[in-house]
């Protein structure tokens, strides 16, 4: 409103917040995935302790043998799980609402869960990616919408979606306000890759830092939907090997002893 831009600056606004949105499902589509089969991998795990292996159990009772030690550690695991399925559940619930409240409550935690992201592998370095374009993005955004440099790192911080990189960001703006150079600044963090480095130098140089960061934020994009992309091809395959693992190991130690039953008789 006050430089008389409002129509071009709501586009950028538009589409800041279009890519923005674009990378958060990217991301949390490539992170819930795994999570889901790892949930329908432990229910069906649960449900074959619960209810099949007890079945086999019975009829081993019978056989007059010894049972192979993996299927006797099956039944084993199996009859622990029924006997105390209320402490471990317990165990579960507890243990998840009291990491979620200590998350909630405390910077430090969150400040080191979000570092450990960053250094998982293949999640770490789409979300690290992420975290860029986001800042790239929105910093770009800010200052091409007429707000100083240093009020505008300050949202940028909250738009990185990591706490590794919101105080970082929060570095920058002291470092900023000191009279520090932007890409000096970043550069100190040792949070930023070399070609947004000297990207961000460019800008500043030429004066054209908007531009810049705008073309740092469109390949970081690009890299982290290339980067979903191919691990959604990859791990779909490993998680269905995973849950073969776990399911198969199960069926094979039940069906052990009825390959030994000709042994015994």
């Amino acid at each position: 409103e006050r430089s008389g831009n409002l129509d071009d600056l709501m586009d950028k606004v538009a589409t800041y917040m279009e890519n923005l949105e674009e990378i958060k499902s990217k991301v949390k589509g490539a992170m819930w995935y795994p999570a889901a089969v790892m949930v329908v991998g432990f229910v069906v795990t649960v449900l074959l302790l619960v209810f099949v292996i007890p079945q086999f159990e019975d009829l081993f009772a019978g056989f007059g043998a010894s049972l192979p030690g993996l299927t006797a550690a099956v039944i084993d695991l199996s009859k622990s799980f029924r006997d105390y399925w209320i402490q471990v559940f317990g165990v579960i619930v507890g243990a998840f609402v009291a990491m979620s409240a200590v998350y909630r409550r405390s910077p430090a935690m969150r400040h080191g869960v979000d570092r450990l992201s960053l250094r998982l592998p293949v999640f770490g370095g789409i979300l690290r990616k992420a975290s860029i374009s986001r800042y790239a993005r929105t910093l770009a955004t800010m200052f091409g919408s007429g707000v100083p440099l240093v009020e505008g790192l300050e949202s940028v911080a909250g738009a990185t979606g990591n706490r590794v990189y919101h105080d970082a960001c929060l570095e920058i703006r002291e470092s900023v306000s000191t009279g520090q150079a932007l890409s000096v600044a970043m550069t100190q963090t040792g949070l930023f890759p070399a070609m947004i480095l000297q990207m961000t130098t460019t800008g500043e140089e030429s004066g054209e830092l908007e531009k810049m960061l705008d073309k740092a934020a469109e390949f970081y994009e690009r890299e982290v939907r290339e980067s979903v992309d191919n691990m959604s091809k990859l791990i779909e395959p490993i998680m269905i090997s995973v849950l073969g693992v776990i399911v198969g190991t199960l069926v094979v130690a039940m069906y052990l002893p009825i390959f030994k039953m000709g042994s015994v008789v």
